[in-house]
Order: structure tokens, then sequence, then C-alpha cells
């Protein structure tokens, strides 16, 4: 009986972390036959749980949505990360989630073992926040949680986009991936009519429901979900644009740098290419004087002029 329920744990964990398990994958992972699988899928029924079940080459199980909330299963890292996301988002980045964030986290504490309890304690006790310099602008909620649920389970989405420039345009994207930046929340996703990757600030969606019909994920765009929303949100915000090439390797400039502030290629072992920016060409060229390494810098015309000021003035001073 010990084995069985202990078994049945496993499975109900094993659900609740995947959309969709073919019998011979949770067979596998269980170690047990497709048989046994099947009746504990019944037992489970039995205890309240909704597990739905598809036949056919596709076939296999799902744990869908109950009249309640399921109790979940969670390891101990996965608690921490849990009571950890809840206190960050009772800062509020989320609009309205802040209250919720609390009674969650309270009713997550409550039955937390002392030795997880003590690690979020004192992971929060011993982490200050810096302030934003200036205000984010949130999100809804169930905006959010809408493209986390499309991403997972490969919907297109449909919505209203209002750009930069107030223009409003109608989007049909396969989404890939939600990338968090300071205060903002961005989708990365593969723009259909455009045929491309495309970045949008979910402040700005307004989708439309019901979510399209199920694709094929494609492969994220070059370097990742975190780097094209670095490389486009930078470059969006830019005056003044420059591709440098620096005499280093690209690792070691990589870690001079923050994302925010321009993208690293390599060209081979020893150089590699910065494109980079700023709103004014006295900023950009403090960026590139503190990599503290050698580099050539061809334009923008303003950028070069400005440099040979420099140059001429350490001069003088020495």
């Amino acid at each position: 009986m010990l084995e069985t329920s202990a078994r049945l744990l496993r499975l109900l964990s094993l659900l609740q972390g995947r959309r969709d398990w073919s019998g011979a994958a949770l067979a596998e992972r269980l170690e047990v036959s497709e048989r046994t699988v099947r009746r504990d899928v019944d037992r489970l029924r039995d205890l309240g749980y909704p597990v739905h079940a598809s036949r056919g080459t596709d076939g296999g199980y799902r744990l869908g949505a109950g009249a309640a909330m399921p109790p979940l299963l969670l390891d101990d890292d996965e608690a921490v990360a849990v009571a950890v996301g809840l206190r960050t988002a009772a800062g509020g980045t989320v609009a309205g989630i802040e209250e919720t964030s609390v009674r969650a986290l309270a009713k997550l504490e409550q039955v937390l073992p002392a030795r997880l309890r003590h690690r979020v304690n004192a992971l929060q006790s011993f982490t200050v926040p810096v302030p934003p310099d200036r205000s984010g602008h949130t999100v809804d909620p169930g905006v959010l949680t809408l493209l986390a649920a499309a991403c997972r389970d490969a919907e297109r989405v449909r919505f209203d986009y209002r750009g930069h420039d107030g223009s409003a345009t109608i989007r049909s994207v396969e989404p890939h991936r939600l990338v968090s930046w300071g205060r903002r929340w961005y989708l990365v996703a593969w723009d259909v009519d455009r045929q491309d990757w495309r970045t949008f600030r979910v402040d700005r969606i307004a989708p439309r429901t019901p979510t399209g019909p199920r694709f094929a994920p494609r492969p994220g765009p070059p370097g990742g979900a975190a780097e094209h929303v670095a490389r486009g949100v930078s470059a969006a915000g830019w005056r003044h644009h420059a591709r440098v090439v620096v005499h280093a390797p690209a690792d070691v400039v990589a870690e001079r740098i923050n994302p925010a502030v321009g993208v690293v290629e390599a060209v081979d072992a020893h150089r590699c290419v910065l494109e980079t920016g700023a709103d004014s060409i006295t900023t950009l060229a403090v960026y590139l004087g503190m990599l503290d390494v050698d580099f050539e810098v061809t334009s923008p015309p303003e950028l070069v002029s400005y440099l040979r000021t420099l140059s001429d003035r350490y001069a003088r001073a020495t």
C-alpha cells in the first residue's frame, strides 16, 4: 500500500509538470507497466483528479482542470522558488497581483518545512532590492498567464498591439518565450505575417481570445530569447549607434558590459564586434573607454571626431 501511494504521488507530480504524457513515457518514468499506469490513473480519478485520456498514436494522459484546484506537489527547490517568486511579486510589477501574492505566500509558508522556511527567510533577509530609477509599466496578470500558456501549449495568439509611436496593428504570432527585463515584460514570438522573430511589450498587448490552432515549435531566435530582447530593445532606445571592432576576446568584452549597453559577436579568438549605442556621443565615448582595451571606430563620424577630441585632451593633460 505504501509503495502504491508513493507511486500515485509520483504520477501526480509528473502529470502536473507537463501538459501531455504518453502511457509509455509514464510507465518508463515510474518503472512499471502501462497496465499499472492505467490502474493508477483510475485511482487518481477516484480521488477527484480529472485525468483525461485519449487513444491513438498521439494518445496519452493529461491532467485537466477540476472544480477546485488540487494539491500541488513541489520538491524542495521548487517550493523555495515559488516562495521567493511570490515575495518578489508582492513588490508589484504585475498589476493587481500584490495582495493575492501575499495571501498565497502566507498559505505556502504555513506548510513549508522548517529547513525550507529558513532558506527562504535567509534569502529575503539578506537581499536588498534597488528601487527602479523610473516607474515601470505594470501588466495585466491575465494577459501574462494567457501568453505563458500559449508558449507552453504551442498555440497561436492574435492580439491588438500598440506601438511606441501609438500606432495600432493586429498581429498573429507563434509565441516562444516571455522575458522579464527590469520592471517590464516582453514576448518573443514568430510573427506569422512578417515571417520573422519579433519582440512585443506585454503591457501593449490586448489578446483576442480564444487562442488559435496548435503549431510545431521552431528553434528560437539566434542567441536565445533574452539576447533577442536585449538586442532589439537596446537598439530601439538609442539615438546614436556604433559598430566597433574590439581587440579582445568576445567573452572578455561580454563580462565588462551590461546586456542593455550592447551585443557582442566574436570575429576570431582575439577580436570581436560590439554593437552599441547611447543617447549622446559623449556617453558612447565613455562606454568605449571603460572597456580598457584597444578598439577601432569608423562610424558614426560624430563619434570618430569626438574620440579625436578626447585623445587631444588627454594628451594635453599629460
